[in-house]
């Protein structure tokens, strides 16, 4: 999908801000359906983890007329086996149109069968499963499992009657608009043991898609297929860990600044924060899932997306941005609002500590499970650094909750991006309020030891083709939890993942001046510098500052960190400001710099 995470958002889900507050009744409670199309429930069963990586992408046929056009996928096993069962697994790569959450199930086949033969052209054929006479259940994410009893066969094949329409997904001029069979993957077993994977396939001559046969056998994912993750014996007991010396520190406050581009660059931004949104604007959601009215006369949303689908973000980031200016600049009215957003938010708390915006059973809405939930603990963390100790309390409180909820096995693969809320708990740990089992929840239900020996391997495929998200500059806030966890624990295998991450992305995701070159929906292999493609997020830049800054601390002598701060602060975030009155959201390298909005989108943060 050639489409910058920008563009998707302002194409699709930005059509729907006209959203109205109720002012009349007592208590404001969000519509029924709207409340219902937000409440995803955790999965049961084997759900299928998100494929986005180009490698990982499901295999499609050719796009028919009709329904009723039979197409099918055939795979060699080599020799003659007794087969077991057999998986097919759905396609789980897509996004539903205008809204930020998986399409698990596109195109699985409405009736089908599967049958075995000795004969590659199926003049012996055994039957498996017959689901032809009636349309079979889209099983969404549900991976699909079939008992063969032992049936003999060489050439397995599934053949479908009847296609599911994904026309109407796609905009009308999409050649891949139609009736398809759409699938991630088929595994067949015998003994006990997988033998389809990697083996050869065919496909029909007339809706069989050549390109993407290998899609089928593709070998299995390095963690697993399935979204649920629980590994108690990645934890280990806070009495072992022994934290590295730090050999820098940085200040937390006393930093004065007295003219020049950084003084003018802080009083601008203190103009933004103050005009661009309202304390009762960035409390709104936390007070309609609270049931408390809202002020009459309070304006429409500026956007669906960053206000309501990602409700509380907005809060967040007003505090990260002025938690980390007030503790250099006095600024009584910043310091007012800051301390009334935060009061706000006591206000909707929950007897169990519950703060975010959002109603607990639409945790996986979106990316409210993840992005939101961190840039929350974000901000208040900022405030608390900045004096008001009712936000680490608000946090603590809060995560006391979210370390015991049912919701963390499935946090980080069915959660959309799951991996960007891995930073809110390795942060607060270092916080006065944090405790071991911030970081040990980390280990048990986020940290995949995969992906830890990928980086230290300077694997390119873990970034460009990390198997579980959308590969782009977020991938830095799992490095940043990463280096979170060495820093708690002084597990040397952090470490080297933390230093190869830093490789990878300095050494083949890096342009000239210091931006990121690697975005969400495109495809970016190494060395991706693209002039003419929205690639570089300030985002990114953001994150590789932080990373350095880390990184710094724990090695001052190593000049390198230092200077990757400074470019992505000289030559991306100032370069993003455009004096008080918004930010810009890409680093346009070539031409006109991009304009500047005023909708509180991550980038800000």
């Amino acid at each position: 999908m050639a489409i910058s995470r920008r563009a998707f958002l302002e194409a699709a889900v930005s059509t729907g801000a006209g959203l109205t507050v109720s002012c009349s009744a007592k208590k404001e409670t969000p519509s029924a359906a709207k409340a219902e199309a937000e409440v995803v429930p955790a999965p049961k069963g084997d759900w299928m983890a998100a494929t986005p990586a180009s490698t990982y992408r499901a295999y499609r046929s050719k796009p028919a007329q009709t329904a009723d056009a039979p197409t099918w996928v055939q795979i060699d096993l080599g020799t003659s086996h007794p087969i077991d069962s057999v998986k097919v697994y759905p396609a789980n790569e897509r996004l539903y149109p205008g809204r930020d959450e998986h399409y698990a199930g596109e195109g699985f086949p409405l009736r089908f069968k599967i049958e075995v033969s000795d004969s590659p052209a199926f003049r012996d054929a055994r039957t498996i499963v017959d689901h032809t006479a009636a349309d079979y259940p889209n099983p969404h994410g549900t991976i699909q499992q079939y008992s063969a009893g032992g049936v003999q066969g060489r050439y397995l094949r599934l053949t479908a009657t009847r296609l599911m329409n994904i026309a109407g997904r796609r905009t009308a001029t999409d050649p891949r608009a139609g009736y398809h069979l759409v699938l991630a993957k088929i595994g067949v077993y015998s003994g006990g043991k997988e033998i389809a994977a990697e083996r050869p396939v065919t496909v029909d001559g007339t809706y069989g898609n050549d390109d993407d046969v290998a899609q089928i056998t593709r070998p299995e994912r390095a963690g697993g297929e399935v979204v649920f993750i629980n590994n108690p014996g990645n934890v280990t007991q806070a009495s072992t860990w022994k934290p590295p010396a730090y050999k820098a520190r940085k200040p937390l406050n006393g930093v004065s600044l007295n003219g020049g581009v950084f003084h003018a660059a802080m009083e601008n931004n203190i103009d933004y924060l103050l005009n661009s949104y309202t304390v009762d604007e960035l409390l709104r959601q936390f007070r309609e899932r609270a049931g408390i009215r809202n002020p009459p006369g309070l304006p429409k949303p500026k956007t669906r997306f960053w206000e309501e689908d990602l409700a509380g973000s907005n809060a967040g980031r007003f505090l990260m941005g002025a938690g980390n200016t007030v503790r250099w600049i006095d600024h009584p009215e910043l310091r007012r609002r800051l301390n009334a957003v935060v009061d706000g938010i006591a206000k909707c708390r929950e007897s169990d500590g519950y703060i975010m915006a959002y109603p607990k059973d639409t945790i996986f809405f979106s990316e409210r499970g993840a992005y939101t939930r961190a840039w929350l603990t974000h901000g208040l963390i900022e405030a608390g650094y900045a004096g008001n100790q009712k936000a680490f309390e608000l946090l603590r409180g809060y995560y006391d909750w979210f370390n015991h909820c049912s919701y963390l096995p499935y946090m980080m693969r069915f959660a959309i991006q799951g991996g960007q809320g891995m930073i809110a708990n390795t942060r607060l740990y270092f916080t006065p309020v944090g405790k071991p089992a911030d970081i040990q929840v980390i280990q048990q239900y986020f940290q995949e030891n995969f992906w830890l020996d990928q980086l230290a391997a300077r694997d390119d495929s873990a970034i460009w083709q990390y198997p579980y998200d959308r590969p782009h500059c977020y991938l830095l806030t799992d490095i940043l939890a990463y280096l979170d966890l060495y820093r708690a624990t002084g597990d040397p295998r952090y470490l080297n993942a933390v230093k190869g991450g830093w490789d990878l992305f300095h050494n083949k995701w890096e342009n000239i001046g210091g931006t990121t070159s690697i975005i969400e929906y495109v495809v970016c292999p190494p060395k991706s510098y693209l002039l003419h493609t929205k690639l570089e997020e300030m985002c990114g830049n953001s994150f590789w500052a932080f990373l350095n800054q880390r990184l710094h601390e724990l090695d001052p002598e190593e000049e390198k960190y230092v200077t990757e701060i400074e470019n992505s602060i000289y030559n991306a975030a100032l370069a993003s400001l455009a004096g008080p009155h918004g930010f810009r959201y890409h680093q346009v390298l070539v031409h006109e710099k991009e304009k500047p909005t005023e909708i509180n989108t991550c980038c800000e943060g």
